[in-house]
């Protein structure tokens, strides 16, 4: 167990003493965020709970294959009939990545909050926070052990995915004996671990492939070597036919490079908005450098929405990190 008992316990008392659950995640969700709402539905269905499952927006579309995913309502084309008084949280690291979620949670609404990021400021009621775990759903999988439930091959197939593309396939830092272990018990509930490799880490779009190249025709670097950006504004996606999630994994990209201590992909939202993406080799926390603009995340990956042109956006990030390196 990778933290004390006491919070396990409040979680458990959330669970059971409450009925009629909203359960939510960050907006954009990835894989982490997907799984772990899947599986808090698993638990609270084991629990003979009710309960809702929604987000901002849609799933990614390569997320499908989760069982009950297209349960996960999408708020930007559906509506609830009504608020919640009880509400879980996974994998957002403050109140504002829930997003447009909040809108239906009841004026006197309890949250628990079960989140792994080092930067989350515990907003909840009550608060299951693991900064040493890898993703979320390694919480949540204690947490199934900790009311003793065994899992599905499904709900296994969940957190496997969760821990995959949160460990970038088990290659981060992130990836602890603890981490291999429970993968390793995952496979022996069936999960196809190569399939998933290949559909989460290694399958690209047309349309990604093509706003990959139209960023790396744009790739800068700093005259030390050490900083690397990439930009991809409105004209990249529409001339590229590319969706947001086909934004996943490019920052990896500049940070690849060698001698690069910081790699980071700033995307136009608006001409006043800009998301920032950071990646470190891990001379620079840029979970500090985030949380400094009011973003957060971890050491090694983090990001923030930042208001400004994205020329401003990229000098104020540039001059953040040279600080700190």
């Amino acid at each position: 167990m990778q933290t004390n008992e006491q919070e396990f316990r409040q979680a458990e008392q959330f669970l059971k003493d409450h009925d009629d659950f909203l359960v939510v995640s960050h907006v954009q969700p990835d894989g982490d965020a997907v799984s772990s709402t899947l599986v808090v539905g698993w638990l609270l269905s084991c629990l003979g709970k009710n309960y809702v499952m929604v987000n901002e927006g849609p799933i990614p579309q390569r997320m499908s294959y989760l069982l009950h995913s297209d349960r996960i309502m999408d708020l930007s084309v559906t509506t609830l009939d009504k608020s919640y008084k009880y509400v879980i949280s996974v994998d957002c690291a403050d109140f504002r990545r829930i997003g447009k979620s909040s809108d239906y949670f009841a004026a006197d609404a309890r949250i628990l909050n079960i989140d792994h990021h080092p930067t989350n400021d515990g907003f909840g009621n009550e608060n299951l926070i693991v900064p040493t775990a890898a993703a979320t759903v390694e919480i949540l999988y204690d947490l199934a052990k900790w009311l003793g439930f065994t899992l599905s091959k499904d709900t296994a197939t969940a957190i496997y995915t969760g821990l995959l593309t949160d460990t970038g396939g088990f290659r981060y830092a992130s990836t602890s004996p603890k981490v291999m272990a429970v993968a390793s018990e995952l496979l022996e509930y069936g999960v196809n671990g190569p399939e998933l490799s290949q559909l989460l880490l290694e399958q690209m779009t047309l349309p990604q492939l093509r706003l990959l190249t139209r960023a790396l025709n744009g790739l800068q670097m700093t005259d030390d070597g050490k900083i690397s950006w990439v930009i991809i504004n409105d004209e990249d996606m529409r001339k590229s036919g590319a969706i947001h999630e086909d934004l996943e994994g490019i920052v990896n990209y500049p940070r690849n490079i060698q001698g690069v201590e910081v790699g980071l992909l700033f995307k136009v939202i608006d001409e006043e908005t800009v998301k920032v993406s950071m990646r470190s080799a891990g001379t620079v926390d840029v979970a500090a450098v985030a949380q400094s603009f009011g973003g957060g995340g971890h050491v090694l990956a983090a990001g923030v929405r930042m208001q400004g042109n994205v020329e401003h956006v990229v000098v104020q990030i540039i001059e953040r990190v040279k600080s700190r390196l």
